[in-house]
């Protein structure tokens, strides 16, 4: 082994990169905890007006239809795309063994992006949405966005340029993957060109693929990482890794319009995307069975490491949601389930359950090691993750066995519209109840978060338990 080799595997090498890019990782996950707290708040009105619909109604900014869409662009563009974003940098960092590049370009990312949600939020709260799901913010607004985006593209990639790392770990071909393929799906479907049929054809593409190659290459990256570093044994193995990229890759782009299965679209777009998302099964279960005998023997490990404990819960999550939505793309279940609470239901598995579970899992990894702090309360973290967990679950299971009712309840012609919507309130109680506690587990997190930054607990080092060491 070289010299140069040897000083890439130190510790004291591996605190430089974290300390090289400690200002922009911070900034980014300071930001997506802000609007965390923010999408909570406007999830939970949105979730009440569902079964209490004349609360907030004389204000027109929180009427559902606006503060709904406001709440799914401020998750998606705000908490999970800024916190991704973060926990990216100090990934790409320490995998590629090289200070991040281009740090002012991150500065400058950070800020465009938070202008961008800031002005697309408040468009759609005053009634200038473009009304298409996934793509409510103005022109304007997304215009910034993928400024931002392209400026952390380039200190991505010109970190990767400049590695020092000889073999290619699985986690960055998925880093690489996300931020060449995002970019051109963002653009292409806010081209202002699109009508009709076209134009539906185009949205469900791109909403599906904005989870397919943008958030899920985030936590399948960061699930890569995580789950071999905390337990101390290398991924279980390469081959089944090339196996869950490629297939992804070649099939996850397709899905999306199964989305429209019965609508005026051609019937052969609809029959490629039900076909796609079935072969999912294959990526999934590669990532699955990878991820499953990296951990086997190891689970112990998931009482004492909140950073395993998020993340297998998330990489579980992913093995469901997928399975899922290979069920949820046949035409015998859209026959049930489209236009109902179980399609939001598993939305939320995707989006909260995989994704936000392995970005807190990974935040409880990251932050130490660029604040050279500990965590304070190792209690409070074990409730973030109950009210997480078990709010997640409730609000999953109310949407998807309250969803299946109303879808079947819908599709008999004896039973009156008026006597289906009654029939979801209780449901629909459920839901609020677990988004509230989910919303309570986000103010412990950002408590925790802010106490971190204001170096509240230990130093680095001095705490006993095991994701500080």
């Amino acid at each position: 082994m070289t010299s140069i080799t040897k000083e890439l595997e130190t510790v004291e090498f591996r605190e430089r990169l974290d300390a090289e890019s400690a200002i922009p990782v911070l900034v980014f996950l300071a930001s997506g905890v802000l609007w965390l707290l923010v999408g909570s708040a406007l999830g939970i009105i949105a979730s009440i007006k569902l079964h209490a619909p004349d609360w907030l109604a004389t204000i027109p900014q929180l009427t559902f239809g606006r503060v709904r869409p406001a709440h799914l662009d401020v998750v998606a563009y705000g908490w999970a795309s800024l916190a991704g974003v973060g926990c990216l940098i100090w990934l790409t960092s320490r995998l590629c063994k090289t200070p991040i590049r281009q740090r002012g370009a991150l500065i400058a990312s950070a800020a465009l992006w938070n202008l961008g949600v800031l002005y697309g939020t408040g468009a759609v709260l005053f009634g200038y949405s473009q009304g298409v799901e996934w793509l409510e913010y103005p022109l304007p607004a997304a215009a910034i966005i993928a400024v931002a985006f392209l400026l952390f593209a380039w200190s991505i990639l010109s970190t990767f340029h400049a590695r020092q790392a000889e073999h290619l770990y699985v986690s960055l071909w998925y880093v690489i993957a996300s931020v060449v393929w995002f970019p051109i799906l963002f653009v292409v479907a806010n081209l202002p060109i699109y009508s009709g049929v076209e134009h539906a054809a185009v949205n469900w593409w791109y909403g599906h693929n904005a989870l397919a190659i943008w958030f899920t290459p985030i936590g399948l990256a960061l699930a890569y990482y995580m789950i071999p570093k905390v337990i101390g044994r290398p991924i279980y193995s390469y081959y089944l890794s090339l196996l869950g990229f490629w297939s992804f890759a070649l099939f996850y782009n397709w899905n999306g319009i199964h989305h429209l299965v019965g609508g005026p679209v051609p019937t052969w777009l609809q029959t490629i995307s039900i076909i796609a998302s079935v072969l999912m099964v294959i990526p999934v279960m590669a990532v699955a069975v990878n991820h499953h005998m990296t951990t086997i023997g190891h689970f112990k490990l998931l009482r004492t490491s909140p950073t395993l404990r998020f993340t297998v819960f998330g990489a579980m999550c992913y093995t469901a949601v997928s399975f899922q939505g290979s069920a949820e793309a046949l035409r015998n279940t859209q026959e049930v389930v489209h236009f109902t609470h179980y399609t939001v239901g598993h939305a939320h598995l995707g989006v909260y359950a995989f994704l936000s579970m392995i970005l807190f899992g990974s935040m409880y990894y990251i932050i130490p090691r660029v604040t050279a702090w500990d965590w304070p309360r190792p209690g409070a973290i074990r409730l973030h993750f109950w009210l997480a967990a078990l709010g997640i679950s409730l609000y999953f299971l109310a949407l998807t066995i309250g969803g299946w009712l109303q879808g079947m309840a819908m599709n008999n012609p004896a039973e009156p519209f008026v006597n289906v919507v009654a029939g979801t309130r209780g449901w629909l109680i459920l839901r609020s109840i677990g988004g509230s506690m989910m919303g309570l587990g986000h103010l412990v997190f950002a408590f925790l978060f802010f106490e971190m930054l204001w170096r509240a607990g230990p130093r680095r080092g001095a705490s006993p338990w095991e994701d500080a060491k």
